[in-house]
């Protein structure tokens, strides 16, 4: 089975979007920024390649239902644009939004699952529609806060940008104290892709997972 992995996009003072989010702006006014690795031209061989190498390894994707919002509104992903913005979306693998109700419309039906039962639940969902692959937690802020305090990532990954935003939707507002294991460190002109290895200690009942 693979593995839960949290992966987002993250200024270097700890922002995901920038002030001002809403259906027009999604990442906030000026939020794109952050997401500048994947979204400017030319892209980089090593963020190509980091961008790459996570979409073949995910097999399920879980979000919050403020971020399906926005990426299932008018100005969201579309036929050629998704999960892995420009990776083939035809291979793009399921995502199960965490929503307290089912949207009464769904402008990109066969993308997406509705949990209601919370986060556990639709990680649950995910991993067993991933397979062997990775279930991917890809945001917002709130979920992949709640899915680190409920113990339920195997990884954390940030790609960190080098801007600071001075506001807007801060990460790990939820998270309390959390032994993390450094496993990799990939340095771009655009970003700095970290990976950690969330330590589960006897005081969460789990063994440290293997690397």
């Amino acid at each position: 089975m693979g593995k839960v992995v949290a992966d987002i996009s993250m200024s270097l003072d700890g922002y995901v979007t920038a002030r001002g989010v809403d259906q027009e702006h999604g990442l906030g006014v000026g939020g794109e920024a952050i997401h500048a690795w994947v979204l400017d031209e030319p892209r980089s061989p090593i963020d190509e390649a980091v961008l790459a190498r996570s979409f073949e390894q995910t097999g399920a994707v879980v979000m919050g239902r403020r971020l399906y919002d926005i990426v299932d509104g008018p100005n969201g992903w579309n036929d050629e644009v998704g999960y892995g913005h420009d990776q083939d979306q035809s291979a793009a693998p399921p995502c199960y939004v965490v929503t307290h109700e089912p949207p009464a419309h769904v402008r990109l039906a066969n993308r997406f699952r509705f949990v209601t039962q919370g986060v556990a639940a639709a990680v649950d969902q995910a991993r067993a529609a991933a397979g062997d692959k990775d279930v991917v937690v890809m945001g917002g802020a709130n979920v992949i806060d709640q899915c680190l305090a409920g113990w339920l990532v195997d990884e954390l990954r940030i790609h960190l940008s080098p801007l600071l935003l001075g506001g807007g939707t801060r990460l790990f507002d939820l998270v309390g104290p959390t032994t993390l294991r450094q496993l990799e460190v990939v340095e771009s002109p655009r970003a700095t892709h970290l990976a950690y290895q969330v330590v589960r200690d006897q005081g969460q009942g789990c063994p440290v997972a293997d690397s």
